[in-house]
């Protein structure tokens, strides 16, 4: 299989021509006339101000607020370039707002905060809230991420997800769901040891739990081994998952384990590992760019196994873009609170369904391949699958409608569906 990768000099071109960056505000009234400015601003701007300061909820007839999403971070923990800083963040956090605008019709502002402290960083994204229909936290390291992630969801009135952790967690809860499948495994009987112990580790086990993984069959490996109760190291969150097995590394936690999840560095699962799990091994080596274990090395060491890494170039790449822009158009649509356990199970789920179904035509032919379907080969979605939109922002606005959370529920759930296939038929823009 052809690697993808891109060339310094294609990467700085693109960023830089024919405009610097990758997103821009354009207008959506008219502007042509001293009339449409008058509405548009002085004196005519006064009476939607007026409104909203009579009642809040106006903010989402009368400006973009509703279809608008913060991308914030602090740049402490940028994927696969470590802690690089607000300001060297802004192209990614560029590129997150794009993808909620091409993927789901979001759009997104990019807000880079050179704030390490996370009580000052919480007032600030606090203070920032009205401008926001949702706020998407991005790339801010751990542990601190789990407080500013559970303090902004519990006092914001609004949505907030930090991708890394949760976004993540939704990909791994729908690829595990196929490859159980396809192992004809039950997701209650299975073993799981996960490699790393940040924040994508905690909120994977966390989701697992949820979608039905037993907690004295998960084991989470840290970089000095098996996270135990018999250690004395471990914060409040790898307590919540040590177990009580006399276990001291991974190599022990994987010895007849089903499932391996991997979101820690290159290089720390190797064949022999793979060789003593169970038959029809599920092995998620996500760490980016270069997995746990290189594809190549993993199918060589089991002919079972059902096999995923993060990237581009290989079968079953575990790919926040299948869930965020959705989860996000979902909670927007019916001004969701915030974004709860349900929400994000009814988007793995939705998620995993789509992987079963015929793969038509256009993604195929966008992928440049002649088949796919359903197997070891192919148990996640691909990422430029339009039908995404259709399937996974329903059952997440469903799942807030049911949790009670949802401030404006849909009623016409065909109308609504109608509504996202022309978003799909516009290739995703306006």
């Amino acid at each position: 299989m052809k690697k993808q990768s891109a060339r310094p000099d294609e990467a700085l071109r693109y960023h830089s021509h024919p405009r610097p960056g990758k997103i821009a505000v354009v207008p959506t009234k008219p502007h042509r006339t001293q009339d449409d400015l008058s509405l548009a601003y002085s004196p005519g701007v006064a009476i939607p101000s007026q409104a909203i300061a009579a009642d809040a909820e106006a903010a989402y007839r009368y400006t973009g607020r509703g279809n608008l999403v913060g991308v914030i971070s602090n740049g402490t923990a940028v994927l696969g370039l470590g802690d690089i800083g607000a300001l060297a963040s802004k192209p990614v956090m560029e590129g997150k707002a794009m993808l909620f605008k091409i993927f789901a019709g979001i759009d997104a502002f990019d807000i880079e905060l050179d704030e390490r402290d996370p009580e000052q960083f919480i007032r600030t994204v606090k203070a920032l809230a009205p401008t926001f229909g949702a706020i998407n936290l991005e790339d801010i390291k751990a542990p601190e991420c789990f407080e500013i992630d559970q303090r902004l969801s519990d006092e914001l009135d609004i949505p907030v997800m930090h991708d890394d952790q949760h976004g993540t967690a939704v990909i791994v809860a729908a690829a595990l769901i196929n490859a159980a499948r396809i192992a004809g495994k039950e997701l209650a009987a299975l073993r799981v040891a996960i490699g790393g112990a940040g924040a994508a580790a905690i909120a994977s086990a966390r989701l697992l739990l949820t979608l039905g993984i037993r907690r004295e069959n998960m084991v989470l490996c840290d970089s000095r081994g098996a996270v135990t109760r018999y250690r004395d190291d471990l914060n409040p969150m790898k307590r919540e998952f040590a177990t009580s097995r006399r276990i001291a590394t991974l190599a022990d936690a994987l010895h007849g384990a089903d499932v391996f999840i991997g979101v820690s560095k290159p290089g720390t699962l190797t064949p022999a590992m793979i060789r003593t799990m169970a038959p029809s091994p599920i092995v998620f080596a996500m760490a980016n760019p270069t997995p746990e274990i290189t594809y190549e090395e993993a199918v060589a060491s089991r002919p079972d196994i059902l096999f995923a890494t993060g990237r581009s170039d290989y079968p079953n790449q575990v790919n926040n873009a299948l869930g965020f822009p959705y989860i996000f158009r979902g909670a927007l649509d019916v001004r969701a609170r915030r974004i709860d356990e349900g929400m994000k199970l009814a988007a793995a789920h939705a998620i995993a369904a789509l992987a079963r179904e015929e793969v038509p035509a256009q993604v195929l032919r966008a992928y440049g391949i002649e088949r796919l379907e359903f197997g070891r080969d192919y148990f996640i979605p691909k990422p430029l699958d339009p039908r995404l939109l259709e399937r996974v922002a329903p059952a997440v606005a469903r799942a807030a409608v049911d949790s009670g959370v949802a401030r404006a529920p849909i009623t016409d759930w065909e109308g609504y569906a109608a509504r996202l296939r022309r978003t799909e038929d516009r290739g995703f823009e306006d």
